[in-house]
């Protein structure tokens, strides 16, 4: 934004000087081609100037040039040689704006914007051969016909960066979704899952009425902890949107990663938040085998089973994670619990929204996730093929 001044002073600077070496030959020359040259000139000042400019669009201003340029067509300027002079300038001019017309028109007014400046480029020759006595008709077909290849080799060139502007701003607008979904799951995940926490610890405190001054240290220093690392979470994610005007929209955003190792850390703290049985069955050598993308798919899909049986199951006896390798090599991922029956009615509806946008993201890398009744309670079972291996 700050260069977009200067950038415009330039080609004003640069538009009145093509203007005024345009109009200077006209001086010396006969007063009937003053026009001639007032043409050449306007065309030459709407093609390089930047639009647009007050309440002037570049439609309006190239619109108005190719009208003007093909009324003047019919029109005799005295001596036809003369008009040779202004006529390959003007013709560069009609060309540059036809690419520009095609590629920053928007789309209701480019067709015909486009065909008024594209046929005063093609019918341009007419103003010499249709005036000069040595030609006629055929002459000013055979003129036309050879302008019509330059003119439409503009209008490709504009049709081509056209293209490219529309991919690049397809990519912007996927990578501001990319972005803002990143956001979302982390709040989903990483926040959710520690607000959730702190209620129920809250909400435990209030129940608690034979505790003691250390279980309510305890359970201060809990919701202290928790809500600091919400806190982080927030910190990183608030990075992420500051650094975006810093970095290419063609680069991923910038996210924190967990993995498989980081799950005993994860579950020490739900075991410490929770009165029920937590045990994590976590196979030698499993950890560090995904891809980044995939250990940090298999973390958050814990992390959102937690985080569900906190919200559904709080009667749960047991809750059981395991990740192991599969006979074929695969990684499997589950978390279990035995609520049953004792989970209160119409709290278990498909285990949260949060499973479906991970469904998404697991089968994106090729593996399948599945949740649902197991045995006397529920099970989140996730599963990531060998082809996501390193």
């Amino acid at each position: 934004m700050n260069d977009a001044v200067p950038r415009r002073r330039g080609r004003r600077r640069w538009a009145g000087a093509s203007a005024a070496l345009m109009l200077a030959p006209a001086v010396l020359a006969p007063p009937g081609t003053v026009l001639p040259a007032v043409l050449a000139a306007l065309t030459l000042a709407v093609a390089i100037l930047h639009w647009p400019t007050g309440r002037i669009s570049l439609a309006r201003a190239a619109g108005g040039a190719a009208l003007l340029s093909l009324a003047a067509d019919a029109c005799s300027f005295g001596k036809p040689g003369l008009v040779l002079l202004w006529y390959p300038f003007e013709t560069v001019a009609l060309l540059v704006l036809l690419e520009r017309v095609v590629r920053h028109v928007p789309v209701p007014r480019v067709a015909l914007v486009g065909a008024l400046t594209g046929a005063a480029a093609v019918l341009l020759p007419l103003r010499f051969t249709l005036h000069a006595p040595t030609t006629g008709l055929k002459e000013s077909v055979v003129a036309a016909a050879l302008a019509l290849f330059p003119t439409a080799v503009a209008a490709g060139i504009g049709l081509y960066l056209r293209s490219l502007d529309n991919r690049r701003t397809h990519a912007v607008a996927l990578a501001r979704r990319e972005q803002r979904l990143e956001v979302a799951r982390d709040l989903h995940d990483f926040v959710a899952h520690e607000v959730t926490g702190i209620v129920l610890e809250a909400q435990a405190a209030q129940l608690g009425d034979d505790t003691g001054p250390e279980e309510h240290r305890a359970l201060l220093q809990r919701i202290e902890q928790a809500g600091l690392r919400g806190l982080d979470s927030m910190d990183r994610m608030v990075a992420t949107l500051r650094e975006t005007d810093d970095r290419a929209w063609q680069e991923p955003p910038p996210t924190r990663l967990h993995g498989l190792s980081d799950l005993p850390e994860l579950v020490g703290r739900f075991a410490s938040m929770t009165a029920a049985e937590v045990t994590l069955s976590l196979e030698d050598g499993v950890a560090g085998t995904l891809s980044r993308e995939a250990e940090d798919a298999a973390y958050r899909v814990v992390l959102e089973a937690l985080t569900n049986v906190r919200r559904h199951a709080p009667r749960a006896g047991r809750v059981a994670v395991s990740a192991g390798r599969t006979a074929e090599g695969a990684v499997e991922v589950t978390v279990a619990d035995d609520a049953g029956a004792a989970a209160p009615a119409g709290t278990r509806p498909g285990g949260g929204t949060g499973l479906a946008g991970l469904d998404e993201r697991v089968g994106a890398l090729g593996g399948t996730l599945r949740a649902g009744p197991h045995k006397a309670g529920w099970r989140v079972h996730c599963l990531l093929p060998a082809p996501a291996l390193r």
